[in-house]
């Protein structure tokens, strides 16, 4: 296994966490969650949802992981189709421009 794919694995189950914590404030414990998940179809998050798991990346990996602005460049149709792996792939990428 690579650094990358060590890396990747680490913050694919980190975001597997928020999300779960995410899930449990709305009284959703039992929902399987790998990286074709969606946001939207599979854990129909809304946004104000997306708002908390911000937060929450925030904390975790700070300014250099910017969700908010991830999230601007795209339309809707995208917001709506996105997928945990994407959200993985944005926080591997920050995270290696970042330096860390």
């Amino acid at each position: 296994m690579t650094t990358t794919e060590a890396s990747r694995d680490v913050v694919f189950a980190e975001i597997a966490g928020m999300l779960r914590t995410v899930l449990a404030e709305l009284g959703v414990d039992d929902v399987e969650i790998d990286e074709g998940t969606s946001f939207n179809e599979d854990l129909e998050l809304e946004s104000i949802d997306l708002v908390t798991l911000t937060a929450l990346i925030s904390e975790r990996w700070g300014e250099p992981v910017n969700l908010a602005e991830f999230l601007a460049d795209k339309d809707l149709d995208e917001v709506i189709a996105l997928k945990v792996g994407d959200l993985v792939d944005f926080v591997v990428t920050a995270l290696a421009r970042a330096g860390g």
